[in-house]
């Protein structure tokens, strides 16, 4: 079976009928919405738990709240099963 690219371009793949200019707005706003949503965060490495709770407590002191549990240090390096795959 060969598909003719060319006479397929901004057609509906299921029945062939060309794309009416609402439906090709409605893809090009939903596009640009996943493209807005995904650029969303800050940008900077990210935290490990130990440094987030670290963090929240110098937070908690500046405040005068209560201070969250002492954060226990991690392991310096534990290694995992799935390590060899990365």
């Amino acid at each position: 079976m060969r598909v003719k690219f060319a006479k397929s371009v901004g057609r509906n793949a299921q029945t062939g009928e060309p794309m009416t200019a609402g439906r090709i707005l409605v893809t090009l706003t939903l596009l640009t919405a996943m493209a807005t949503v995904a650029a969303c965060g800050r940008k900077s490495g990210l935290d490990t738990p130990y440094e987030a709770a670290v963090q929240a407590q110098k937070d908690a002191q500046k405040a005068k709240e209560p201070l969250p549990p002492e954060p226990v240090k991690p392991d310096p390096d534990k290694p995992f099963i799935l390590d060899p795959l990365i």
